[in-house]
């Protein structure tokens, strides 16, 4: 049906004119929620479930409003975020591309789903807008689930692929990027932002997603010609668990050695060097803009991949650069991974605000100039 604008000519529907604004502009002013759905969609995502929760809400919202102009797309609100996991599951048996949506206490419901998915090697997109914890805590920005995103909060011997977006246009980049993952490694990615990365607006460019390359042997497309095949996680026989896990552990090695990502800022010269990611890293760059205007040498090393940790690359900083602080929105979780990558071989310090304090950049600056002078 045709509609009218204000000056009488006729113009597209509403949503019409939006889904051909998602093609013709180039760049776009979004909020964080948003650029995460623009960017599964751009990807390919035609299957999205989930369960509304604070700070994520406007996530789910767009993916309702929009996903029904996709070519084929489906979006649920399901009865829980249990049943959502389960839910996008199914889908990516069947071959679809696949994203759920929540916050921490509502991925700590959908633990035992991804796990299910890891040991099915189903691929799929799981994001979280961290909040203040533990328990139902509260709805400001934290990354109070480093833990539980690298380390697998359910059961078994598996792992989640994990991408720190630090800015708009890597929430879209690594949104797509992780779909891209998910699929060559036929394994869970988990988008890993907080409450002020989701409620902030930056302008993004959408970049030109990559063809879909998926193997349709994995697709769970009905009966037909030639085996039967099938997709399970249950497998009672120690012996064959055991080479099944195995396999997976071996894919897991491919992945750290060939997937790590990170980010050096101002390292040629550093004396001392941050260790952050994500709003964590934003903050730190501000601060460290305020340092290096005082004379003092402050660089920063930004894991953009929390599994795999880029331990390697941080490791090879030790040789040159011996004074690091570490600095999370929680009591320190990347912290073990940073004194487990150097390894004793540097002095490793630690700044933490837990629970949805976020600091301002002269807060951080003067905690890390008095490191800086304790240990110039």
């Amino acid at each position: 049906m045709k509609q009218k604008n204000a000056t009488g000519a006729l113009c597209a529907p509403r949503c019409a004119r939006k889904w051909l604004l998602r093609f013709t502009v180039n760049k776009v002013l979004m909020s964080g929620n948003h650029i995460i759905g623009e960017a599964a969609i751009r990807a390919g995502c035609r299957f999205y479930a989930g369960y509304p929760i604070t700070p994520q809400n406007e996530l789910t919202e767009y993916m309702a409003e929009h996903m029904r102009n996709a070519d084929g797309g489906v979006f649920i609100q399901s009865e829980s975020e249990v049943a959502a996991i389960n839910m996008i599951a199914g889908a990516s048996s069947a071959g679809l591309r696949v994203m759920t949506s929540s916050s921490s206490p509502g991925i700590s419901l959908k633990q035992e789903g991804i796990s299910s998915m890891a040991a099915c090697e189903l691929p799929g997109i799981i994001v979280n807008i961290m909040r203040g914890g533990p328990g139902l805590g509260n709805i400001r920005p934290s990354q109070g689930d480093y833990f539980q995103a690298t380390r697998g909060g359910g059961h078994g011997d598996y792992r989640t692929i994990v991408l720190a977006p630090a800015s708009g246009q890597e929430l879209a980049d690594l949104t797509m990027e992780g779909f891209d993952l998910a699929d060559k490694y036929r394994n869970p990615v988990m988008i890993l932002a907080d409450g002020m990365m989701g409620q902030m607006m930056e302008p993004v460019i959408f970049k030109k997603p990559k063809p879909r390359m998926y193997s349709e042997k994995f697709m769970l497309r009905g009966a037909g010609t030639g085996k039967s095949k099938f997709i399970h996680g249950l497998i009672l026989d120690p012996i064959d668990m055991e080479e099944h896990n195995w396999k997976l552990a071996r894919k897991y090695e491919i992945i750290f050695k060939k997937e790590p990502r990170y980010e050096e800022h101002k390292i040629d010269d550093a004396q001392l060097v941050i260790v952050a990611y994500g709003t964590a890293a934003r903050i730190a760059k501000g601060a460290i803009k305020r340092l290096r205007g005082q004379g003092m040498n402050v660089g920063l090393f930004r894991p953009i991949s929390l599994w795999p940790f880029p331990e390697l690359q941080l490791r090879s900083l030790s040789s040159k650069i011996k004074k690091y602080l570490v600095f999370e929105m929680s009591t320190g979780q990347m912290l073990e991974d940073v004194r487990l990558s150097l390894q004793g071989y540097a002095d490793i310090e630690f700044h933490g605000r837990p629970g949805g304090a976020v600091p301002t950049p002269a807060e951080l600056a003067n905690v890390i100039a008095r490191y800086y002078d304790e240990n110039d």
